[in-house]
């Protein structure tokens, strides 16, 4: 399976190109947009999410990952083979948390280039090209990179911020909600909240925060948006108790 990351919007010519490109190159092999909407220009933000939803990737499978506003610059294209997935997109960090919370995993850098290469659509004119190779189990064409070569290299492994919000007005954090106990707190626009298991756990128009069925720590309003009953925003900062 082929999965789709990015911040183009669904509704916009650019997945489509992409999907086109890869039904040409591995045809009969889907291709799945895991997201569209991630954090506009934000690679630090999006590669806590994207680490957060690479979870339910199985060995085999590859990601496209795109969030690129420098794209026509200097920025090299990388790959990364994490616990048997691959990912390819834009050195800029994107892609350097999935390498944290991996077993095993190796880095390339990419010296391929197509004959035709937009200066503005790497996802479609280079990303989408590579992904296909790794279908079809081919050698990463390039060379292999140190860890420490790589953008985020040095990013903490959990981002204490507000990194998404939902359809729901929901906030999703860059925090591992595993690695906190069940009597933790977090603290956000000035307010503590306590944990619970889910929203039926709570009165109706309580804050609290809660694990997200993709293991992030999230914060809520029992029946309202989030979002505006407590004027929460990406990037706000969140601290542990």
């Amino acid at each position: 399976m082929i999965l789709l990351f990015n911040d183009f919007d669904a509704a916009g010519p650019y997945v489509g190109q992409m999907r086109a490109v890869l039904a040409r190159a591995v045809p009969g092999v889907p291709a799945v947009e895991q997201m569209s909407d991630a954090p506009v220009f934000d690679a630090k933000a999006s590669a806590y999410l994207l680490a957060a939803l690479a979870r339910r990737m199985a060995p085999g499978d590859v990601c496209v990952a795109v969030i690129n506003p420098s794209v026509g610059g200097v920025r090299d294209a990388i790959a990364l083979q994490a616990d048997g997935c691959w990912f390819v997109g834009p050195d800029n960090g994107l892609l350097a948390i999935n390498e944290r919370y991996a077993k095993e995993s190796r880095w390339w850098c990419i010296d391929w280039q197509p004959k035709t290469l937009s200066a503005r659509f790497h996802g479609r004119d280079l990303f989408s090209p590579v992904a296909s190779r790794f279908v079809k189990v081919e050698d990463p064409p390039g060379e292999p990179l140190e860890v420490a070569e790589t953008v985020g290299s040095d990013w903490p492994s959990d981002l204490a911020q507000i990194i998404c919000l939902d359809h729901f007005g929901n906030a999703m954090t860059g925090l591992r909600a595993n690695v906190f106990g069940e009597d933790t707190l977090l603290e956000v626009s000035g307010k503590e909240l306590v944990r619970a298991r889910t929203f039926s756990d709570v009165p109706d128009g309580t804050a609290f925060w809660y694990e997200n069925a993709n293991g992030l720590a999230e914060v809520t309003v029992n029946g309202r948006r989030a979002n505006k009953a407590r004027d929460l925003a990406t990037g706000r900062a969140v601290e542990v108790r």
